[in-house]
């Protein structure tokens, strides 16, 4: 039998935004009454036919009353702006009895993520008219990417526990949650710290050193002025000073190809992007400038929380090659050297044909031997 066209959208926007199945009591319930009702047919009872009409009477009002929790129900989600794979974050639901006589009870709320519902505990037992609450939850990933939250699903069995009648609120949101931040070897640190310093940056800036001695020019800071040079050559004469400490750090991670890759290896190339996203944080934090390299993706020098933040999305969002075969020689070489910095290139796996044709100062990194 087909039904007309504006009744098959409406059971579709039912079947969406609407769901509802019994409870282990609501089915008992259901076949009481259909006891009673089948006892009142075959006897005649009145009573019986009384008791039935209440029993169908509650059934009704379980409908009512259940869909009367959702109307004029605000709802909302906080998600947090940064979070790493595998570490605890707070995130929040938002909810607001919009209705000014009603109450709310007994509510269930769950998120919706890449299509899947997932429960994180949170219960409303009661919201009064006009009021709002907000129920912070512990929310964990465990990989990086990128998340849909998609909807908010709320499910209630107010009031007799017969049903469980749930709707979905569209609330749509995404988050990036980074790779997963880990502790560095201390041999890698300190043997870096030390090839760090060896390379640091000769370049005006705030400091101590002397960079620099020039001509005085109007706007000049007066206690710049170099007063014996000044007095030798009878003309204002300012120095600047070298910026302190400034190096420079380049990350270069070895992309494979999806052909390349199996259960094994795939662990090793999210290592390897741990890795790189753990050096990334530790030398933001040392003061360096960074630059991250990936397999046709530059993002170039900067330093700063900002900085950090966007080579982590690039870091988040990385996905094997789709090439068949991946020359991991050429990205290598996709990067010409530069003379003043320090290089990092990390390789998933050891492999013994890559050639690292880069700075002096260069160190290579085998994600898989650092486990």
């Amino acid at each position: 039998m087909m039904y007309p066209r504006p009744l098959q959208e409406l059971f579709r926007w039912c079947s969406r935004y609407r769901s509802i199945r019994l409870t282990a009591d609501g089915l008992r319930f259901i076949v009481l009454a259909i006891g009673v009702g089948a006892g009142a047919v075959n006897t005649g009872n009145n009573l019986l036919y009384l008791l039935f009409a209440m029993m169908l009477s509650l059934i009704i009002v379980s409908g009512i009353l259940s869909e009367r929790c959702f109307k004029q129900l605000q709802i909302s989600r906080r998600l947090p702006s940064s979070v790493c794979a595998n570490e605890p974050v707070s995130a929040a639901f938002v909810l607001m009895n919009r209705k000014r006589r009603a109450a709310v009870f007994s509510l269930h709320v769950a998120d919706v993520v890449n299509g899947t519902v997932v429960d994180r505990d949170v219960q409303v037992l009661h919201l009064s008219p006009g009021a709002s609450t907000v129920i912070p939850y512990p929310i964990m990933m465990a990989r990086r990417g990128r998340y849909e939250f998609e909807a908010i699903k709320v499910s209630t069995r107010f009031p007799f526990g017969l049903f469980v009648k749930a709707a979905s609120i569209p609330c749509p949101s995404s988050l990036i949650v980074y790779p997963e931040i880990t502790p560095l070897p201390g041999t890698i640190t300190d043997e870096l710290v030390v090839l760090g310093h060896e390379n640091s940056l000769r370049q005006h800036g705030q400091g101590t050193a002397l960079h620099n001695l020039r001509v005085y020019h109007p706007g000049d800071d007066s206690r710049a002025i170099h007063w014996r040079t000044t007095a030798r050559r009878s003309q204002l004469i300012v120095r600047e000073t070298e910026a302190e400490d400034q190096r420079r750090l380049t990350l270069v991670l070895a992309v494979p190809s999806e052909a390349e890759l199996d259960v094994a290896r795939s662990a090793h190339f999210e290592h390897a992007i741990s890795l790189t996203a753990s050096l990334a944080v530790h030398y933001t934090r040392e003061g360096y400038e960074i630059r991250l390299l990936l397999a046709g993706q530059d993002t170039p020098y900067g330093m700063g929380e900002a900085h950090l933040a966007r080579m982590l999305v690039a870091l988040a969002l990385c996905e094997p090659a789709p090439a068949s075969s991946v020359d991991w020689n050429g990205q290598m070489r996709e990067w010409p050297a530069v003379s003043d910095e320090l290089r990092l290139v990390i390789l998933p796996w050891s492999a013994g044909d890559v050639e690292v044709e880069t700075a002096p100062m260069s160190r290579v990194l085998v994600a898989s031997e650092l486990r």
